[in-house]
């Protein structure tokens, strides 16, 4: 990643800063977008001090007014594109309001097609990667997520149309589908919801995956910088499962 210039969405927190972390220590020059301003100038602060050669923007990626600003702004070329930003949604299709719908389809589905499209011209100069946050849930039925997974299941025919579309230019595009993480939102979730109880009920969403705990973070990026890096040239078009066996092993 030495010199290239990569953009990754949602890139304050969780998995985003694990992404913005591993690619900037790797050399990359990254650009991350986060609507959290305070929390985004926080971490490039961080980061910068560290050496690492970070820049934050803040923006909302549902805005594409404002997407297209910030992307067209960034000089020169773009080798990278993480499209990581995301919300999630509890409820089946009568605990979904159309609120709640349309709030998850701006953010998971127009969000990635609003920085693809304001990227992809500066990708088609010398090629590159993109590669979308999906879910297991892109894939198979999970209980009480209908809106969350109507738009990951979205991301991941996005993923397969963009790979078909820009291969001639020598653009590679993949999503990764992870299972559970623990993120700064699991822990929000548990204190949110089972209060005094987070302990245990943390360890019964642990033991859904078959390895017995949650994903790291750091494990996600490493699987996005590997899929953005050269020894992948070969591969696009693919969504990569993540997830402790739950697809493949789960009984």
């Amino acid at each position: 990643m030495k010199d290239k210039t990569i953009i990754i969405t949602g890139g304050a927190s969780g998995i985003g800063l694990a992404m913005t972390t591993k690619f900037a220590q790797e050399g990359g020059k990254v650009y991350f977008i986060d609507y959290d301003q305070k929390n985004g100038e926080s971490v490039a602060k961080d980061l910068s001090s560290k050496g690492l050669d970070v820049h934050f923007i803040q923006g909302d990626v549902s805005d594409t007014s404002a997407i297209n600003t910030a992307i067209g702004g960034i000089e020169g070329t773009i080798d990278v594109l993480v499209n990581n930003a995301g919300v999630s949604h509890i409820g089946n299709l009568e605990n979904t309001s159309e609120d709640d719908f349309d709030r998850l389809y701006k953010v998971n589905v127009k969000g990635i097609y609003n920085c693809t499209i304001a990227a992809i011209p500066k990708m088609k100069e010398n090629g590159g990667s993109i590669v979308n946050m999906a879910s297991i849930a892109s894939t198979m039925g999970i209980p009480d997520r209908f809106a969350y997974s109507m738009t990951k299941g979205a991301v991941f025919a996005m993923t397969l149309s963009l790979a078909r579309d820009y291969v001639q230019y020598n653009i590679r595009v993949n999503s990764i589908a992870p299972g559970r993480v623990h993120t700064p939102f699991v822990d929000g979730f548990l204190a949110k919801n089972y209060p005094g109880q987070e302990k245990e009920m943390f360890d019964k969403l642990a033991a859904t995956q078959p390895i017995g705990r949650m994903g790291r973070p750091e494990e996600i990026a490493a699987m996005a910088y590997y899929l953005c890096s050269e020894e992948a040239s070969f591969i696009t078009g693919g969504n990569y499962p993540i997830d402790g066996g739950f697809l493949s092993l789960k009984m």
